[in-house]
Formats: C-alpha cells, sequence, structure tokens
C-alpha cells in the first residue's frame, strides 16, 4: 500500500512538474518575438468565431431557466420585481465566465488535444524539432494566447446574451413589468461586477490553452492514445476550472472586486 501511494505521489508531482514547465515556457514565449501572427489568426478564428454559435445557445438558455426557476422562489415572497438583478447578477460573476469555460473546454479544448496528439503519435512535433523549431512557441504559444484573449471576449456574449434571454423570459413569458425588471437589473450590476467575471475567464482561458496543449503533446500509444488524451484534456479542464473558480472568488472577495 505504501508503495502505491508513493508511486502514485511521484506521478501526481512529475505530473505538476511538468504543466508547470510547459507553463512557464509558453509565458516566456508569449512575451517573446517573433509572433506567429498566421498561426495566432487561424486560432483565434477556431476559438472564437467558430464558437459563437454554442455561447449563443449557451447564454441564451442559462438566462431563460434562470429566469424561470428564479420567478418561483421569488414569486411567492412577491418579490418577482428583482427577478433581473439576480439573472443579470449571476451571470455577470459566476455563471457566464463559468459555463463559456465548460462549453469551450469541450469545444476547443479537445480539438487543440486532438490535433497536437494525432502531431505527437505521427511524430511531426520530433520532425519539427528536427528542423530546429520549437513546439512550444510554433504550436503551444498561438493556441494559448487565442484562448486568453478571446474567452474573456466570448464570456462578455454568454453574458449579454444570457440577460437578453432573461428579459425575454421574465417579461413575455412571466408577464413580469419590463420597467420594474430593467430598473432593478441597471442597478444591480456594477462595473467591478463585470470585472469580476473577466478575471474568471482569462484564468480559465490560461488553464484551457495549457491543459489542452499539454495533453496533446504527452499523448502516446497511436489512435487509441489521442482519444484517451482528449477526454483527459476535457475532464481536467472541467474539473480545474470548477476548483479555480472558488478561489479565484475567494481571491477577489479579499480584495474587494
Amino acid at each position: 500500500m505504501l508503495e502505491i501511494l508513493g508511486r502514485r505521489t511521484i506521478s501526481g508531482l512529475a505530473y505538476l512538474g511538468e504543466i508547470s514547465i510547459l507553463s512557464v515556457q509558453t509565458l516566456g514565449l508569449s512575451l517573446k518575438p517573433p509572433w506567429k501572427g498566421k498561426n495566432l489568426l487561424a486560432e483565434m478564428v477556431n476559438v472564437g468565431l467558430l464558437s459563437l454559435p454554442v455561447v449563443i445557445i449557451t447564454g441564451a438558455f442559462t438566462g431563460m431557466v434562470l429566469a424561470v426557476q428564479s420567478y418561483y422562489v421569488l414569486h411567492k415572497m412577491t418579490l418577482e420585481t428583482g427577478i433581473g438583478g439576480l439573472v443579470d447578477l449571476s451571470l455577470a460573476r459566476e455563471l457566464g465566465p463559468v459555463l463559456t469555460a465548460l462549453m469551450l473546454a469541450g469545444r476547443v479544448g479537445a480539438a487543440m488535444t486532438a490535433q497536437l496528439g494525432t502531431m505527437k503519435v505521427t511524430e511531426q512535433i520530433d520532425a519539427l524539432q528536427s528542423l530546429a523549431v520549437n513546439p512550444v512557441q510554433y504550436l503551444v504559444v498561438p493556441r494559448f494566447l487565442a484562448c486568453l484573449i478571446l474567452l474573456p471576449i466570448l464570456t462578455v456574449y454568454t453574458v449579454f446574451i444570457g440577460m437578453l434571454g432573461g428579459y425575454i423570459a421574465s417579461v413575455k413569458m412571466m408577464g413580469i413589468n419590463a420597467t420594474f425588471y430593467l430598473s432593478i437589473a441597471v442597478g444591480k450590476v456594477a462595473p467591478h461586477d463585470i470585472l469580476n467575471g473577466l478575471i474568471k475567464a482569462l484564468f480559465f482561458g490560461m488553464i484551457i490553452g495549457i491543459i489542452a496543449c499539454y495533453k496533446g503533446l504527452t499523448a502516446k500509444g497511436g489512435a487509441e492514445g489521442v482519444g484517451r488524451a482528449t477526454t483527459g484534456s476535457v475532464v481536467t479542464s472541467c474539473i480545474l476550472i470548477l476548483v479555480a473558480d472558488f478561489f479565484i472568488t475567494l481571491a477577489l472577495k479579499i480584495v474587494n472586486i
């Protein structure tokens, strides 16, 4: 039992060490030219533009469901006019960044891991190294920067569409007065609430980019190994996003954001 525990502890520490090394290398190379503008643009299209339908659907129905569920609770206390503030505040601070990150971990993170994993098992990455090309700078940095830049932007879309969905569900379906709804919603959401969500989205983008690239670069075992790496990438990213959300929330509370 001690042998198994020791082996798994060492394996876990090695795993954390490898991710930390890749993170430091990626951050360092992200700040140092030359930047691969063509690669970055292609990844930004993949991460941002192609993710818009998923983000719009997620935001719209999240806002509508949250409004409907909140109505049944607040209606019992005759506080249904406060639904606007509840929906908008929840989307801006928590649900917007978290749900956007989870959806992108499944769509973008899985795709990145599969691409890099296929390159790894077919020895294309070894070929790049033999040509004196740094795989981290050429492959990882553009994907990392695309996630880092675009996740906050996509979060804004999710929050805005979610607020619109909450308004439609509350006013058009539940019959709440539009003036009361908007007045309370606008009064409850402050600029620091939006900033809170964007800070979280920034960290979530870093998590998705690093984990997806790490899983892809360490894939082995042919097509089956690529499948395992892709699954591991999505699961690990989702877990880390939820864990990070808790600790980032605590940190932001401490600094009063």
